[in-house]
């Protein structure tokens, strides 16, 4: 299958997915709606699809979400089957991804060294004109 076509069906599923957390179609109480898909993964010959989950929840409680939507897996499959006519379905898989929360604090990391540089750009002048007085 050609890539593109992967691609757009992985955006398929990525929507559909997030449409049934957030309208609370899975029913373990372990899936929250504040879950996000971030992306799905297809391989070529379509037997496995990667879906990565992340939220802004603690990781442990992202974690029991990832396992609730694992064990949601067949109704998930199901309800997409319907929806999208393949020849043949992929098996879900889900897994946990941290690269929102990782990208966020390297911002913060980077802002903070933003502001130091700026202080001690300002502080130094200052030191100058002590210095020739």
């Amino acid at each position: 299958m050609g890539e593109f076509r992967l691609t757009r069906l992985g955006e398929q599923f990525r929507d559909e997915i997030s449409r049934m957390i957030l309208t609370q179609q899975i029913k373990d109480p372990r899936v929250s709606t504040f879950l996000n898909i971030n992306r799905v993964e297809i391989t070529s010959d379509l037997s496995y699809a990667k879906v990565y989950v992340s939220s802004f929840m603690n990781e442990r409680q992202t974690l029991r979400g990832v396992k609730g939507l694992e064990s949601a897996a067949g109704f998930i499959q199901t309800t997409l089957s319907k929806k999208l006519r393949l020849r043949q379905f992929p098996k879900l898989t889900f897994l946990l991804d941290t690269s929102i929360k990782e990208g966020f604090e390297m911002v913060q990391k980077l802002n903070e060294l933003e502001k130091a540089e700026s202080h001690a750009q300002e502080a130094a002048p200052a030191d100058e004109a002590d210095e020739q007085s």
